[in-house]
C-alpha cells in the first residue's frame, strides 16, 4: 500500500502496536506524527531513524486525555506536516486487574478517560479538520475484550473498549455522508508489553492452545490491518471493527 503524500496521526505510537503502525505508515511513504507519554526512548529512536532516511516523522509527547494537549497535537501535526488524512486512535490500556466488587470509582473514571475520552477528544479535533475537506479515514482501537468481556478483573477495560466499538459504528453513520470513513480493530492476544504485564505465561499458553492458528499475534499483524482500513483499498468499508485474534473469537 502506498501512502505517499498522506499525513497520518498515530496516538500512542511509540511502542507495541502503535510503534509497529507508525513504522508501517512511514515505510509506506506517509508523513507521520505520533504521540507518546512514557516511551521517550522508543519515540526518539523512531523519529531519528526515519528522519535520517529523509522521511517526515514527528514525535509529540502528550497526555491524550487532556483537551488542550490533544488540540496542540492536531495543530502541530497540521502545521508541520499538513492536513491530517488518516487518524489511528490507539491510546489506551488496562490500568490494573480489579474485580468489579473491589473496584473504585476512581479506577472506572480513569479507565473511561484513558480508553474512551482520549479517543473521543482526538477524533473530535481531527474531524474539525477533515469535515470541511470532506475526506479522511479514521481507525479506532477496540479489543477482543470489548466483545467477549475480557479476562478476570478487566470489566472496566472491557466496558470501555466495547464503547469504542460502538463509537466506530455511530461515527461511521454520522460522517459517512461527508466522505469520511471510520473503522476499528479489536486485537486479541498480541505479543506486547500489555500481556507481559497483565497475563501469566500459563494463561498465554492456554490462549494459544485455543487459537486455531496456534500462535500469538504480532504488532505487525495489527498494523497491516490498520493500513488496509486506512487505505483506498478499503474505500467502501466503514463502520467495521475487524477482530484480529487468530480465530479464537468465534
Amino acid at each position: 500500500m502506498d501512502f505517499s503524500g498522506k499525513v497520518v496521526l498515530v496516538t500512542g505510537g511509540a511502542s507495541g502496536i502503535g510503534g509497529a503502525t507508525t513504522r508501517a505508515f512511514a515505510d509506506a511513504g506517509a508523513k507521520v506524527a505520533f504521540t507518546y507519554m512514557t516511551s521517550a526512548d522508543e519515540a526518539g529512536a523512531i523519529e531519528t531513524e526515519y528522519k535520517s532516511q529523509g522521511r517526515h516523522v514527528l514525535s509529540l509527547k502528550a497526555d491524550m486525555t487532556k483537551p488542550d494537549e490533544v488540540a496542540e497535537v492536531v495543530q502541530r501535526t497540521e502545521h508541520d506536516l499538513g492536513p491530517i488524512d488518516v487518524l489511528f486512535a490507539n491510546t489506551g490500556g488496562l490500568l490494573k486487574r480489579s474485580r468489579c466488587v473491589d473496584s473504585t470509582l476512581e479506577l472506572w473514571q480513569e479507565a473511561i478517560s484513558l480508553n474512551l475520552l482520549s479517543t473521543f477528544l482526538v477524533v473530535q479535533a481531527t474531524l474539525r479538520s477533515m469535515e470541511p475537506r470532506k475526506s479522511g479515514s479514521i481507525v479506532l482501537m477496540s479489543s477482543l475484550a470489548g466483545f467477549d468481556g475480557g479476562g478476570p478483573g478487566a470489566s472496566h477495560y472491557a466496558a470501555t473498549k466495547g464503547a469504542v466499538a460502538t463509537l466506530v459504528r455511530s461515527l461511521a453513520k454520522e460522517v459517512g455522508p461527508l466522505g469520511i470513513r471510520v473503522n476499528g480493530v479489536a486485537p486479541g492476544l498480541i505479543g506486547t508489553r500489555f500481556h507481559d504485564t497483565f497475563s501469566t505465561p500459563q494463561g498465554r499458553a492456554d490462549s494459544v492452545a485455543r487459537t486455531p492458528l496456534r500462535r500469538e499475534g504480532t504488532p505487525k499483524d495489527v498494523a497491516g490491518t490498520v493500513l488496509y482500513l486506512a487505505s483506498e483499498q478499503a474505500g467502501y468499508v466503514t463502520g467495521e471493527v475487524v477482530q484480529i485474534n487468530g480465530g479464537v473469537g468465534f
